[in-house]
């Protein structure tokens, strides 16, 4: 008979725990690398309530709410509950944060892209939250707040590479498209960023400052909606050149439905622009309108992600092809 195992022999806590953590990718991996890109869009959604509803400065202090208290009061209203509301929901970012960190850890050798993906998003989130306090304290100046917002285009970008990469095979990967195919999706992805910088701009020369004494930068708001379209036009134009050019990228890509996906958004968040514009900038169809704006640079992301393969699979492509695409992968 084989003997029992003691109190003694038993792992502690300490090992048990990091048993429990996954050592490859699994159902919970996926979940938390899920929940990072949605909580990351999740407080543009929010942040967009705070500057539309005039509660830039609900809480007109920062870290603190006030100088005496950490919390909203009632004396402040509903825009200090707004405010103060999206203000936690930094530590919530910062939970999922976590949580993901910790279950890619035990994985960090053999998946070094998950764990340095997971550790970017925990250093950035701290850097985003000192920004929204330093709009704060220059009284919601444009340009800062326009920075604040900006700052989750790097994040909602790494957390869709995240994503990517919890689904795609681990090792080294080679290009898998054609050279002046991955050329275009970069530029589309440098013209996808312009159009996200000009809306900033836009936004900052428009009625909604995020309260009544907040400056503006400036800029003519009607002549700033037409520059912030040329690049969006741009943008869609190259997009319908990388569909066109998806249908002949090999099928493991996936990239006729993930330049498909990035089409649509473009679409849709060309329409909603154009509708908030025809009806005066409402809260609502701005609100949407910075939303997508996120969905954006995380497809185009996908895109860009997409454009690789793992080196078995693009092996056997070449020796599919025989040797036809040798340039377009190496």
């Amino acid at each position: 008979m084989s003997a029992q195992p003691t109190a003694s022999s038993r792992p502690g806590i300490g090992r048990r725990l990091w048993l429990w953590l996954p050592a490859a990718v699994d159902r919970r991996v996926i979940v938390a690398a899920w929940a990072t890109l949605v909580v990351q869009i999740g407080i543009v959604d929010t942040g967009g309530l705070v500057r539309l509803t005039g509660s830039g400065l609900g809480c007109p202090t920062w870290p603190q709410c006030t100088e005496d208290s950490l919390i909203a009061t009632p004396e402040m209203g509903i825009h200090g509950i707004i405010e103060f509301t999206n203000r936690s929901l930094t530590f919530v970012l910062a939970i999922v944060a976590i949580a993901t960190f910790v279950l890619v850890l035990r994985m960090r050798r053999a998946r070094r892209d998950l764990f340095w993906l997971a550790l970017l998003v925990g250093l950035y989130i701290p850097v985003q939250a000192v920004l929204g306090g330093i709009t704060v304290l220059t009284r919601l100046n444009p340009y800062v707040v326009g920075l604040h917002f900006f700052a989750s285009v790097p994040l909602v970008a790494i957390a869709t590479a995240l994503v990517c990469r919890v689904y795609a095979k681990p090792g080294p990967r080679v290009r898998g498209v054609a050279r002046w195919y991955a050329i275009t999706a970069h530029v589309t992805s440098a013209v996808v960023l312009i159009t996200v910088i000009v809306g900033i701009l836009v936004t900052g020369s428009g009625p909604h400052a995020g309260d009544s004494a907040a400056s503006r930068n400036g800029l003519n708001p009607e002549f700033m909606q037409h520059v912030h379209s040329w690049p969006a036009y741009a943008t869609l134009a190259l997009t319908v050149v990388l569909l066109v050019g998806a249908w002949r990228t090999p099928p493991a890509l996936r990239l006729t439905l993930w330049v498909g996906l990035l089409l649509a958004v473009e679409l849709l968040q060309i329409a909603v622009g154009l509708w908030q514009a025809r009806l005066g900038l409402p809260i609502v169809l701005v609100n949407i309108h910075m939303v997508l704006a996120m969905m954006l640079v995380a497809a185009m992301t996908t895109v860009v992600m997409h454009l690789k393969l793992p080196v078995p699979v693009a092996d056997v492509i070449l020796a599919a092809d025989d040797g036809q695409d040798a340039r377009a992968v190496r």
